[in-house]
């Protein structure tokens, strides 16, 4: 009886072992790079977790143009990835093509949900809703009863977090002014940080005191510009607060090393599926950053406002407007 039960337990080692060896992760980080202090690097800190607490290598490649998007997915899978994890939207035509040529894989992307395939798992998250929060806390901080947004790539993405931003704010403050501007349409508008600050100044020079950016790499002029000037700049994807303490007010949490992390997690565990995953405030995918270095600038009335907005969302009781729904945004 003993040595029957040893060798299943030996058994079921073997397979275990040769399973885990078999299991190898890749991610295909966007133009920025996981450096990027912004949504890259979200994904890279989820990445991170998963290796310390696992030991799994993953394979990594950073896009830096247009052309290695599909190139760079097939050869990592010529190199044995078994599930592969591509960030950003602009990703989408070359995974699906690769996807639908290795169904025998695992695919994952985040900032996707119109693709279908049996093999491709999608991450949306409602970026409107965590822009609504920052939108209030913007609206009731700002002296000036101006407050601006700079969006990187003039997209329906980031026209959803502008259009949240703007709602927040209008539906917190009665009268206060939102100027907008977007960096470009293509994905250089990504990586432009002087251009960011070019921005940044102009809404500044016409009274903002209270800038959010939702523009990647650019963004990081727009903080670097708002902090020089000393107003105020609010961050996204990350917690940016520390980039530039006390002249951060906040920032837009996008949770995407949350879906990093349980993309391999879920691959490693035999546990992966397909289909959409939308994360919001309700679902921990979104929400505003609250630490040592923007403690001061954040009201006791402000926090409580954006904390009741927070609850009444998740409770139904405010509904924000979801631009990649509606592209007519009302406010």
């Amino acid at each position: 009886m003993v040595r029957t039960l040893l060798a299943v337990v030996a058994a079921t080692l073997m397979v275990s072992v040769s399973w885990a060896a078999d299991f190898k992760p890749a991610v295909v980080f966007d133009k920025g790079g996981k450096f990027d202090k912004s949504f890259n690097e979200g994904v890279w800190r989820g990445v991170t977790k998963f290796v310390e607490e696992t030991g799994v290598d993953v394979l990594e490649f950073q896009v830096t143009n247009e052309t290695q998007r599909e190139q760079a997915m097939r050869r990592l899978v010529r190199r044995g990835a078994t599930v592969l994890l591509a960030v950003g939207f602009s990703q989408a035509d070359a995974i699906d093509a690769v996807a639908a040529d290795h169904p025998d894989r695992q695919f994952a992307i985040i900032d996707v949900s119109w693709l279908n395939r049996p093999n491709l798992r999608q991450y949306a998250f409602k970026e409107h809703e965590g822009s609504y929060l920052v939108g209030v806390a913007a609206a009731l901080t700002s002296k000036t009863g101006k407050i601006g947004f700079v969006g990187g790539m003039d997209v329906p993405l980031i026209r959803k977090f502008a259009c949240g931003y703007v709602q927040g704010a209008k539906e917190a403050r009665a009268g206060i002014k939102v100027l907008r501007n977007m960096t470009g349409t293509t994905p250089a508008a990504w990586n432009d940080p002087a251009k960011g600050a070019e921005l940044a100044r102009g809404q500044m020079d016409r009274g903002a005191d209270v800038v959010y950016h939702a523009a990647g790499a650019t963004g990081l002029g727009v903080i670097r510009a708002v902090a020089d000037a000393g107003r105020l700049a609010i961050g996204v994807d990350s917690n940016q607060n520390g980039l530039a303490p006390g002249r951060v007010l906040t920032s837009m949490l996008k949770r995407v090393d949350v879906a990093a992390y349980q993309t391999l997690k879920d691959a490693m565990e035999g546990k992966f599926t397909a289909g959409v995953v939308a994360l919001g405030l309700a679902e921990g995918g979104v929400d505003w950053a609250q630490d040592e270095h923007n403690a001061a600038l954040v009201s006791d009335e402000v926090r409580a406002a954006v904390e009741r907005a927070k609850a009444d969302i998740i409770a139904g009781r405010i509904t924000v407007h979801d631009y990649g729904s509606d592209s007519n945004c009302p406010f």
